[in-house]
């Protein structure tokens, strides 16, 4: 008597059938990759797509104000009018203005007389250049943010560190009235 063994069913190719389990965990392996190649650049793209909004409102709230922000001017803006505002400044305020052919940046704030001279310093200059009651910031540039340079009373200094171009040049003009905490009023100009 001979015994024969069940030959294994196998498909076209030669293989043999693929069990359930197995084939329930190659489906599952699948659509987990599906959902992670789909899902993952999707959701960035919802993410990003936000911070961009958000990016967008506040550079509009930015460039629809008038006159100077209650803001330090990012890192970015100090760099590219090379205004570098001394930390412990209180009091920092700015405004940015930008057009086909010049770019102005004005800060205001207030520091301790030595970080004045750190100001001066890391600018460019130092404060033998101030010159007593030069007020070097234009009629124009002064009506753009509200500044009044003719108080009475008041002990004014001022300074133009000029640069060659491309390299902005800065109009300074310090208000020394207050012995030891004198308040600094900048502003930058860059042609594009």
């Amino acid at each position: 008597m001979t015994i024969e063994l069940p030959v294994p069913v196998r498909d076209e190719g030669g293989k043999p059938p693929e069990d359930r389990g197995h084939r329930n965990r190659r489906r599952w392996l699948t659509a987990i990759v599906i959902v992670l190649l789909i899902g993952i650049p999707a959701g960035y793209l919802v993410i990003s797509a936000g911070q961009s909004r958000d990016s967008g409102r506040n550079k509009e709230a930015e460039s629809s104000a008038t006159g100077l922000q209650e803001l330090r001017p990012s890192k970015m803006k100090r760099r590219i009018f090379e205004v570098p505002i001394p930390l412990g400044a209180t009091n920092v305020r700015y405004f940015e203005t930008s057009n086909w052919k010049t770019s102005r940046l004005y800060v205001q704030f207030d520091v301790t007389s030595g970080r004045l001279d750190t100001f001066l310093t890391e600018m460019g200059t130092s404060r033998s250049a101030l010159k007593d009651g030069a007020i070097t910031i234009t009629p124009r540039d002064r009506t753009t943010v509200g500044w009044n340079f003719d108080l009475p009373g008041h002990d004014w200094a001022g300074t133009s560190h000029q640069q060659k171009s491309p390299r902005p040049s800065q109009d300074v003009v310090v208000d020394l009235t207050e012995p030891g905490f004198p308040r600094v009023y900048v502003v930058s100009t860059t042609t594009p």
